[in-house]
């Protein structure tokens, strides 16, 4: 699990920081149920009290989710990520939207001219799998395939704060693809994402940009319609 026995410094601090950078690295992923409080205590060899007192505090960052009767989720990677998602459940799907168009802009534009070749084979992989999602008719496997490759667009740039700042919008990202997923009835037809992977891996800003127009004034038209 990747835990390890907390024996110096102040216990809680300690057992915070082991469960954050689980929930930052990864191995506890948005969405997923962190382990119960049982094996917290034995993996950590801390009292019950100290586990409860640090998912307590993670929970009131905004980086763990209570679910009665259920268990825990993780909520966010980070307090960055939990702080937008806070102020997004408080917006529309076109505001959203309006940030997603200026993030992805520059961002397409930027990735063209900063990827590497693992950046191209990953947009590529993604956009495959894209694809793959559109046409086997499974709303929610599609909508995390269309979140990965934004991902991956995102990740091309190298920019670590704006790669951190789309992270944390991507629960808000998935409730504006589900929205418009479920507005449209072909999702997988917005034009613009094979364009995008084309234009990045052959380097030009100027198409990378014009792609990523291309697919977000499609989402705005639909999300207009249905507002």
């Amino acid at each position: 699990m990747g835990l390890s026995a907390v024996r110096t410094g102040r216990v809680c601090d300690e057992v915070m920081a082991q469960l954050e950078q689980l929930i930052a690295g990864g191995e506890w992923p948005v969405g997923s149920k962190i382990p119960p409080e049982p094996e917290l205590v034995a993996a950590l060899g801390v009292g019950r009290n100290t586990v409860r007192e640090a998912v307590r505090a993670l929970e009131h960052a905004g980086l763990l989710e209570p679910r009665r009767g259920d268990g825990t989720y993780v909520r966010a990677t980070s307090d960055l990520g939990a702080a937008l998602l806070r102020r997004a459940r408080r917006s529309s799907v076109l505001d959203v939207l309006a940030v997603r168009a200026s993030l992805e802009r520059d961002a397409a534009a930027a990735a063209a001219t900063q990827r590497t070749d693992a950046d191209v084979a990953a947009i590529d992989e993604a956009v495959r799998a894209r694809r793959a999602a559109c046409t086997g008719g499974d709303r929610a496997a599609f909508v995390a395939a269309d979140l990965a490759f934004h991902q991956a667009v995102i990740a091309a740039t190298g920019n670590p704060v704006l790669i951190d700042l789309y992270a944390g919008l991507t629960e808000a990202m998935q409730r504006t693809v589900t929205a418009l997923d479920e507005a449209d009835d072909d999702p997988g037809g917005f034009p613009g994402h094979e364009e995008l992977a084309a234009a990045i891996a052959a380097g030009d800003p100027v198409a990378a940009r014009a792609a990523a127009d291309s697919y977000l004034d499609a989402a705005r038209t639909i999300a207009e319609a249905v507002r």
